[in-house]
């Protein structure tokens, strides 16, 4: 049978069956939202319930658009968690807009891959300009952004275009990644070979300079940073927090650590948080950041959460002390609107991420491109992380959300949620049954609820938890600080509002009620 034909009435991209199917899927969403509070919070399927309710090889025929939205309504829906119902308050907020979804349609279309400024110019440049945007909203120092802000392309020669568009008033610049993780893991890696130059040129053979490399952390700190470390081979010191310090890094536990270490070991990279998982602790930047530059190691700060709220000034002062950081990483997705994914990582120095990173291949040469390319006069995220390519989604989601709210309405966000956290907290010391045992900081409220003996109060608490969550209203999580067991009340998503966090409390107060009744 020849292949000089495709086969008859292959049609796979007609505009107008797209736009039927369009909106209809836009009305299929819209719905959602709308209807999304009837949804239980958590889902309610076991383990495997896909396996008997989709068939075990891929359809031979096309099916119908209308068939594949009801099994959407009757077998994928039955199986999500409702991140977005504005009565999830469980880890943290995954945000969604209007902003972010409209942007995923034009990335879903436009379906670019973005590796190299030829292979999509308006991706890597506006990547740029929106980190840019982000940086300056948080107030960052120059050392961190890319200078292209106030330039005119036609009034600066080539040249000058280039060093102040791509390296700024130093040699820093920002990238949007998939997660923290990758953000973490990039630097990491460019930690690494930044000491394995260092040391070999001073005599010292790679294999053992590898073995004697350690990263330092918090024992707060997420498991992004253990992920990151198991794939560069660095062994990770984690050092325990105490309730004295708000369960931060304390700097003097972190010299400690260091000096015990001695000559055998090659301090290499500390990984701070502001804003940590388990109750939103922020460690000092500054003192830690001292250390860092005393035993030369890459200081990195992770603010995937608390980050998001830097941009109002009554948080800005949680980022004191950046200036001492290498890198730091915010998690937008978190809580500033843009759908999933978009992690922005900013370095101080991104020759040293891409020397690191970067990789070179005939097919990937363009005589004219890479000529601007070597000179150093365009970027190319292929050299700013861990994939080669990645779609347009990143920087556009940003801009659009940027643009369609900006940050005034984006400042007035984080505060809405900040204040709702505030209520719960206030609920919380109002009910003498409950307790808060850390401060009440962004949008997470840790507490429990007391008991009569000691022995007994973590058990309590996590029965209270699966009591809570079992009425598929409301959905929390717990964490566990110097051995006590605490409930988590994370605020953030878009659609929450105050009834819904009254709501909640209530659900948790009459969920107390009933099981100390039953003691």
């Amino acid at each position: 049978m020849g292949e000089s034909a495709p086969p008859p009435g292959l049609k796979l991209m007609d505009s107008e069956e797209f736009r039927e199917h369009a909106h209809r899927m836009v009305d299929f969403v819209a719905d959602y939202y709308r209807h999304i509070e009837k949804f239980p919070v958590r889902s309610q399927v076991s383990p495997g319930y896909l396996n008997d309710l989709i068939p075990a090889f891929a359809p031979q025929d096309p099916e119908s658009f209308d068939d594949i939205l009801a099994d959407v309504s009757n077998i994928i829906i039955p199986g999500l968690t409702h991140w977005q119902s504005p009565s999830f308050f469980s880890y943290y907020p995954a945000n969604s807009s209007t902003a972010g979804i409209l942007a995923e349609i034009l990335i879903s279309g436009f379906n670019t891959v973005n590796f190299s400024w030829i292979a999509s110019p308006a991706a890597t440049e506006l990547e740029i300009i929106v980190v840019n945007w982000l940086g300056k909203l948080l107030e960052l120092p120059d050392s961190f952004l890319s200078g292209s802000s106030g330039l005119s392309h036609t009034a600066k020669s080539r040249l000058t275009y280039c060093l102040f568009y791509f390296l700024g008033n130093g040699k820093g610049g920002g990238v949007i990644q998939g997660s923290a993780t990758e953000g973490m893991l990039v630097t990491l890696c460019a930690a690494r070979s930044r000491a394995i130059s260092k040391h070999t040129a001073n005599g010292l053979v790679e294999e053992d300079v590898v073995r004697r490399l350690r990263a330092y952390t918090s024992d707060q700190t997420h498991m992004c940073l253990h992920k990151a470390c198991k794939i560069a081979g660095i062994k990770l010191v984690v050092l325990p927090t105490t309730k004295e310090t708000n369960y931060a890094l304390s700097p003097a536990l972190l010299r400690g650590a260091i000096e015990e270490g001695g000559d055998d070991v090659i301090p290499l990279y500390l990984g701070a948080t502001l804003g940590t998982t388990s109750s939103a602790a922020v460690d000092p930047l500054l003192e830690l950041g001292e250390i860092a530059q005393e035993y030369e190691m890459w200081f990195h700060v992770d603010a995937a959460y608390g980050g998001s709220a830097c941009i109002c000034p009554e948080y800005r002062h949680f980022l004191d002390g950046i200036e001492k950081a290498d890198s730091l990483n915010v998690g937008t997705h978190k809580w500033l609107l843009t759908n999933l994914d978009c992690s922005v990582l900013w370095v101080k120095n991104a020759r040293t991420l891409t020397s690191t990173l970067s990789v070179q291949s005939e097919y990937l040469r363009n005589k004219v491109w890479i000529q601007a390319s070597e000179a150093g006069e365009v970027v190319d995220f292929k050299d700013w992380q861990v994939s080669l390519g990645k779609r347009f989604r990143l920087a556009l989601k940003l801009w659009l959300v940027m643009r369609l709210y900006g940050s005034s309405k984006l400042k007035n966000y984080i505060i809405h949620h900040t204040c709702l956290a505030r209520l719960f907290e206030r609920k919380v010391t109002e009910d003498k049954r409950f307790e808060i045992l850390v401060p009440c900081r962004f949008g997470l409220v840790c507490f429990r609820l007391k008991a009569i003996e000691a022995s007994s109060v973590n058990a309590l608490n996590e029965n209270l938890l699966h009591a809570v969550n079992s009425n598929e209203t409301t959905f929390i999580t717990h964490t566990v600080l110097s051995g006590d067991f605490l409930l988590r009340m994370a605020v953030g998503g878009t659609l929450t509002e105050a009834k819904h966090v009254i709501k909640a409390w209530e659900t948790i107060q009459k969920k107390a009620t009933q099981l100390l009744s039953s003691k």
